[in-house]
């Protein structure tokens, strides 16, 4: 039987960096349009709240999110370069997805779209409360 060489490590590497790249998209995704889903069920508003914090956090304050040192790690176990210092955004987005010099207001675009997102279940939530209030009224 053969012995894995460092062929297939590296590849175990690979895949778990990849994988942590998919998992901070899907993450990205979710801060983004996750508050839609609570228009739907509002119980997921609390979920997107704290993932939104986070990001936030991470924005404002500089936090590194751990999926940032797995993928980091993985890569250069696989021997492939890191992340940029910055980190998955700038690695990924800034000055791929968006140019660098537009970042802000993509931020902004980012928070408009959850501010929106959550006033839409501010306002289903009335709506459907309203709803209750007049049928039980014209019992």
């Amino acid at each position: 039987m053969r012995k894995p060489g460092r062929y297939s490590r590296n590849m175990g590497y690979r895949v778990l960096a990849d994988a942590a790249a998919v998992a901070h998209f899907s993450f990205l995704v979710y801060v983004l349009l996750g508050g839609f889903l609570a228009w739907k069920w509002p119980r997921a508003f609390w979920p997107h709240l704290a993932c939104a914090a986070y990001g936030l956090g991470i924005v404002v304050i500089g936090w590194t999110c751990p999926l940032t040192y797995v993928e980091n790690w993985a890569r250069m176990r696989a021997g492939e370069a890191g992340l940029h210092p910055g980190g998955f955004i700038d690695h990924y987005l800034t000055g791929v997805i968006y140019p660098e010099q537009h970042l802000l207001l993509v931020q902004v675009l980012v928070g408009v779209v959850v501010a929106v997102s959550w006033g839409g279940v501010v306002l289903r939530l009335v709506n459907s409360r309203s709803r209750r209030e007049r049928s039980v009224l014209h019992r």
